[in-house]
């Protein structure tokens, strides 16, 4: 039986960097929607071990964030051996990948946790 790509979350943030700019944007009534603030999110916790899923998985959120014009795609590999994670870079380092983000971004406060920056014109 065939399960199902995992669910790629949207919020309506951008991270913890932005902190205290959004709490005034929300305090004053305005949703950061209004913004253009939407981050995707990727967990890749339930196909740990699915190559083929994986693959699938990344394009697919990299595709989303191209349509929606995403400023911020966050992955989570997860903390376990650092395979996972090693794949997932490897993945963004792709040629025809790379020329689409403009910069990775290894979160230094969650191991188990990469940021890909978007510069849309």
């Amino acid at each position: 039986m065939a399960q199902s790509p995992p669910e790629v979350s949207r919020t309506l943030s951008i991270g913890h960097r932005l902190g205290e700019a959004r709490a005034r944007r929300l305090a004053a009534g305005r949703s950061e929607q209004q913004y253009g603030c939407v981050k995707l999110k990727l967990d890749l916790h339930d196909i740990y071990n699915r190559g083929d899923e994986i693959e699938r998985a990344l394009r697919a959120i990299i595709d989303e964030a191209i349509a929606k014009k995403a400023p911020l795609v966050e992955i989570i590999p997860g903390k376990g051996s650092g395979q996972l994670k090693k794949r997932v870079l490897r993945f963004l380092d792709r040629k025809e990948i790379k020329a689409i983000y403009h910069r990775v971004e290894k979160d230094s406060d969650n191991f188990g946790r990469v940021f890909v920056h978007f510069r849309w014109k």
